[in-house]
């Protein structure tokens, strides 16, 4: 396994990456709000920054912990001791879950959503925004990803191949591909697609705090968090307070963290976004 993610992981996520972006720009689900390439240029100077914190600040953690966890059969998977296949399985749907409570913490409690923000504000959403995170909240979720590898008790095998299916999932699912309705029904009975994630960087919050599962769809579901009754053709990207172009300069959006917070939910003006009127069908909606 640990042959597989060092010699297959790179060329995977970065394919994919690169299918995503020129299917989505063949198939786009919604219009464009800025141009594509300042968009991204500015997506993928945020993941650098990232990418650079992860290397600094979680790997020097994470990756001593993992191979301690190894050795000294730490955690639920050390303890049942599995064969390889249903170790790895289990440990993606472990990994998988606790990412889910994480993600509504990012957005429950105040301190951790002011750097969460910064990704919800990208006006448009595309596979360049499954990379933009602020580096406050990488370094936050550092304490959190070592309780999930010791008390999940993952080795370095398992972690790398979690992170591989976590890179894919999210920039599936942060893709502005349309998919033919009726597969992404199918598909979305297990896997979160690109219309259900749509819905949660709405500029409505009874949506953005829906659909927070970012690998399989069961989360929301048992949670009674899943929302996929809302035409696409509704949803508007984005936080209302910070939905202008000149909101999102790479500048603003460093320091924007660690200054006065605006009323999130209201526009400049004062308006609050419109509410939506309630649907009564159950599922996605072309």
């Amino acid at each position: 396994m640990r042959g597989l993610s060092r010699w297959l992981a790179g060329p995977l996520v970065f394919g994919t990456f690169a299918l995503l972006t020129w299917q989505e720009r063949r198939r786009p689900l919604r219009k464009r709000v800025e141009p594509g390439l300042k968009h991204r240029i500015r997506n993928f100077a945020l993941a650098g920054i990232g990418a650079l914190t992860v290397v600094v600040f979680e790997s020097p953690v994470i990756q001593p912990l993992a191979r301690m966890v190894e050795q000294r059969r730490w955690g639920l998977l050390g303890a049942l001791q599995l064969p390889v296949w249903a170790e790895a399985g289990l440990a993606l749907v472990l990994m998988d879950y606790t990412f889910y409570v994480w993600h509504v913490l990012l957005h429950r409690a105040p301190l951790l959503w002011r750097f969460h923000v910064v990704h919800h504000i990208d006006l448009d959403l595309d596979t360049s925004t499954a990379l933009r995170f602020h580096f406050g909240e990488l370094i936050a979720s550092v304490p959190w990803r070592a309780a999930q590898v010791s008390l999940i008790g993952l080795n370095p095998s398992t972690f790398a191949v979690w992170q591989v299916w976590f890179a894919l999932c999210v920039m599936f699912h942060h893709s502005n591909l349309r998919l033919p309705i009726q597969a992404e029904r199918r598909i979305n009975r297990i896997l979160v697609t690109p219309r259900m994630h749509g819905v949660h960087h709405s500029i409505l919050p009874e949506e953005t705090n829906s659909n927070w599962s970012s690998g399989l769809t069961i989360w929301d579901w048992l949670h009674g968090t899943l929302r996929l009754s809302v035409p696409q053709e509704e949803i508007e990207i984005g936080v209302p307070a910070l939905h202008d172009l000149q909101s999102v300069t790479l500048p603003k959006l460093l320091i924007m963290p660690f200054e006065d917070q605006p009323e999130y939910w209201r526009f400049p003006d004062g308006r609050e976004p419109g509410a939506r009127t309630a649907s009564t069908t159950n599922l996605l909606l072309p």
